[in-house]
């Protein structure tokens, strides 16, 4: 038997329903493990549908042509075993891994643990497997598993590791949020401990629509030792040599599963014996093993990627911002520039007679700083010429909130303007604390194509400023937008705190009500003001209209408004 085996991890991109394009990124990866002396390649789940696929899968179309690419894929599978991650149309429809070699589709094994949950809705498109499988490659016996069923302690994997096999891969397309990538890395090693086996976890890297994958692919030995990691939000492909003689060796000194491993192999598919032209003599070299990110980084760059990719995959040539000198907007522009390059972004003031010399500046120095193109288009004018329309109608009546919503809206329609007359996306700045109170106006700031941080709260929203502030060779920006109270200038003198709580106190409410679905009595027993707890939620509440208009932004939290949590606009629970 090896003592060896030689595993690539391809942490691809793939575009949904880019069924061609993703053939031809797994046939690149596949080419590229070959050179690279892997005898197993291992790519992410439904990497040729991409993930999630949604209502594509009901497309029966759209399932032909995943197995035709499948099938070309496997006829190029000479020399190597590729194990593909695509939905599979048989008597029902399988998330499902096929095992590739010898030019053909020898095995496929599906996933028996469907999500349902959180952004997941793997039961509305899925029938569940219910056979764990192993395969033997040059004389090691691997399992095979996907997603979902490493993180449910048990079977596939423990039936998998009792039959013998001492690897297990895992094809992954786990969403991100912040913590994630440490959080998996600690629960499979935990998962290789208990069952004394190597696990290779593969996973897609991207961002699609609301969601982003981190990659962070890594491969754990039998002790819980990472031996090999990939780094975060890049895709790239990873190959190690992983020690099987280390963890057949332990297992014959641990003898307690001796008695469970004599039913399992009567449990387990095999899906076939191969022998590959793999690498086996050559002497691993030590694999990177680089640090993951910090915390403010981390969402940093997963805010980065979502942004590109959601431009790039759509098509998108350019962005506009509407830049207010506040640190929203700063933050928006930031990432905008690091995803798209400062050639790809124009940036648009449109100052009102509320807005402060202050922030005028700001914006400027700010869009100076960035190097992108920025328009100045005042909206004095216009507000006259709203104020004259609906003279007749608003008579005998004092200005009030109409009016400030309506500046709001003259910017809205001012970007849209320019969206359509140029086909640029407009990218929207509002944050998840005004998201979840409805601060903020309908068809006004929340009008464009994609909300980059809409599940940022504005606590949050300060530490990522200083955290990309802080990479700067020098000062990137201006003092005044981090220390500034926060103000919506839409009439004299106007501070958010005028209308909200503090943000620390309002954030902590929001984490505890939408993020852990606690209820009053719960957040008073977290020290929060009863009195701001009761505003809070009935502002949270009363805005779900809004939310549901509101346009796709990227979910960085375990909780995000949209595919997340699901709440009914008729609602009359309270608290």
């Amino acid at each position: 038997m090896a003592a060896t085996l030689r595993i690539a991890l391809a942490q691809l991109n793939p575009i949904v329903g880019d069924i061609a394009g993703n053939e031809t990124m797994v046939l690149d990866a596949l080419e590229r493990a070959r050179a690279e002396g892997a005898q197993l390649a291992v790519f992410p789940e439904l990497v040729l549908s991409g993930y999630p696929p949604e209502d594509l899968l009901l497309r029966e179309h759209v399932l032909r042509d995943c197995r035709a690419a499948l099938e070309r894929i496997a006829a190029r599978a000479q020399g190597i075993v590729a194990v593909i991650g695509f939905p599979e149309r048989a008597e029902d429809v399988f998330n499902a891994a096929a095992v590739c070699a010898d030019g053909e589709v020898r095995g496929i094994y599906r996933k028996q643990h469907l999500p349902n949950y959180g952004v997941f809705d793997e039961l509305r498109y899925f029938q569940a497997g219910d056979t764990p499988a192993v395969m033997e490659v040059d004389g090691v016996m691997v399992g095979v598993t996907i997603c979902e069923d490493i993180w449910q302690p048990g079977p596939p994997l423990t039936t998998e590791a009792l039959a013998g096999a001492p690897v297990i891969v895992n094809l992954s397309a786990s969403p991100y949020h912040a913590g994630k990538g440490a959080q998996r890395e600690r629960m499979i090693a935990q998962r290789a401990r208990d069952s004394l086996a190597t696990i290779a976890f593969c996973a897609q890297v991207g961002g699609q629509d609301e969601l982003v994958f981190d990659g962070h692919s890594f491969v754990v030995d039998h002790e819980g030792r990472t031996v090999l990691r990939a780094p975060q939000f890049t895709d790239g492909l990873h190959v190690v040599t992983v020690d099987v003689e280390a963890a057949r060796a332990a297992r014959l000194r641990d003898t307690r599963p001796r008695q469970a491993a004599r039913s399992a192999r009567a449990d387990v598919a095999h899906l076939g014996r191969f022998t590959t032209q793999g690498d086996t003599a050559t002497p691993a070299a030590p694999c990177p093993l680089p640090e993951p990110l910090g915390a403010e980084a981390e969402v940093y760059e997963a805010l980065v990627l979502g942004t590109r990719d959601y431009v790039e995959k759509n098509g998108f040539q350019r962005i506009v911002i509407g830049l207010s000198g506040g640190i929203d907007s700063t933050l928006v522009a930031l990432i905008a520039v690091d995803a798209l390059g400062a050639d790809r972004v124009t940036c648009v003031t449109m100052p009102s007679p509320y807005s402060s010399s202050g922030t005028r500046g700001d914006a400027h120095v700010l869009a100076e700083q960035l190097g992108v193109e920025l328009l100045e288009l005042p909206i004095e004018s216009v507000m006259r010429a709203y104020d004259e329309v609906l003279a007749a109608p608003f008579a005998g009546r004092e200005p009030d909130l109409t009016e400030e919503n309506l500046q709001a809206r003259i910017r809205g329609n001012l970007l849209m303007a320019l969206s359509n007359k140029f086909g640029w996306l407009v990218l929207t700045t509002g944050n998840k604390s005004e998201l979840s109170v409805g601060y903020s106006t309908l068809y006004g700031d929340s009008a464009g194509g994609f909300a980059v941080i809409k599940d940022v709260p504005k606590t949050l929203v300060y530490r990522l400023v200083a955290e990309r502030d802080a990479r700067a060779d020098g000062p990137l920006v201006p003092a005044t937008v981090v220390t500034r109270p926060p103000s919506a200038e839409l009439r004299p003198d106007q501070k958010d705190e005028d209308s909200l709580p503090a943000y620390d106190v309002l954030d902590r409410i929001i984490e505890g009500y939408v993020e852990h679905d606690l209820g009053r009595d719960q957040l008073i027993a977290r020290g929060l003001p009863a009195e701001e707890i009761d505003r809070v939620l009935r502002l949270i509440d009363l805005a779900e209209y809004k939310r549901r208009q509101n346009p796709p932004g990227i979910k960085i939290t375990p909780k995000a408004f949209g595919r997340d949590r699901r709440m009914p606009i008729t609602n009359r629970y309270r608290g």
